[in-house]
């Protein structure tokens, strides 16, 4: 699992039932997450961390632009 994933499930449960140990992991978790994308906050870590997928989504893209006109 992703840190991303860890950290999103993290966030979820402590806004669901917030307790001791769920704010501990999503602490843990943010932390993690920041450290993993070499950033200071959660919003530019999760920003950070999201590009990859943007860059992929964006040649997967391409990549089916460029099948279509090569089919036709």
């Amino acid at each position: 699992m992703t840190a991303r994933r860890r950290f999103t499930d993290a966030r979820f449960r402590h806004d669901l039932q917030p307790t001791g140990r769920s704010s501990q992991e999503l602490e843990d978790t943010s932390y993690t997450l920041c450290v993993m994308t070499g950033t200071r906050s959660v919003n530019e870590a999760l920003a950070a961390a999201g590009a990859p997928l943007k860059q992929l989504r964006a040649d997967d893209c391409a990549t089916a632009k460029v099948s279509q006109t090569l089919a036709a």
